[in-house]
């Protein structure tokens, strides 16, 4: 009989892309999606926020729930935009603004200089019992590369277009995505988490 895991995000390729990552890694563990409300990521490191959302949708479902929290960190900027990669550009949440404006403040930045990595906060969390939390654990994946000039590529969203992946000459929505699964920062994190997960799902954990 499988077991039940939901994803806490309201977006239909992340479901996608983490069933094909954690399908050969979690056996006979189902990962469903999430329609419940999303709290408001008051965290201050990617870590912090994957955990509020797994957390959230676990004490919502009543079932177990995994998060990830995942952004592009630029070197020179600092690591930003960070875990406000999504709202780079405002308010409107766009991925075109948010590749705009960080493409403007490059601009002056030498190629050398332009070095990044896509981070991914993969989080669990279990429900707790008897007003009790339920456990829970985070695993970080850091995705090497560097910010290109100009956007490459339709297979993506986010920043891929401008990601350039350490080793390669294609930006991340160039690759196809069975090579982005092998590659991403988003696969590195949650294949790290999958054995937590098999483990902690087990009876009488």
């Amino acid at each position: 009989m499988s077991q039940t895991l939901v994803l806490a995000s309201h977006n239909a390729h992340k479901l996608e892309e983490l069933r094909r990552i954690l399908g050969p890694l979690i056996p006979g563990v189902e990962l469903v999606g999430y329609d419940g409300p999303e709290p408001v990521e008051s965290g201050i490191s990617f870590e912090e926020n994957a955990l509020l959302k797994a957390r959230a949708a676990a004490a919502r479902t009543g079932l177990p729930a995994i998060a990830d929290d995942s952004g592009l960190a630029v070197d020179v900027l600092g690591g930003c935009p960070g875990i406000f990669s999504a709202r780079w550009g405002g308010p409107a949440r766009s991925d075109a603004a948010n590749v705009e404006l960080l493409l403007w403040q490059l601009t002056d930045v030498a190629d050398e200089h332009r070095a990044a990595g896509f981070v991914c906060a993969a989080a669990l969390a279990l429900p707790g019992v008897d007003g009790e939390p339920g456990g829970e654990v985070c695993e970080l994946g850091v995705w090497q590369g560097s910010v290109l000039r100009e956007p490459a590529g339709e297979n993506g969203f986010g920043y891929d277009p401008i990601f350039r992946p350490e080793g390669e000459q294609r930006s991340a929505a160039e690759l196809g995505s069975g090579e982005k699964d092998r590659l991403s920062h988003r696969t590195r994190a949650f294949s790290a988490l999958a054995p937590e997960i098999l483990t902690r799902l087990q009876p009488g954990w």
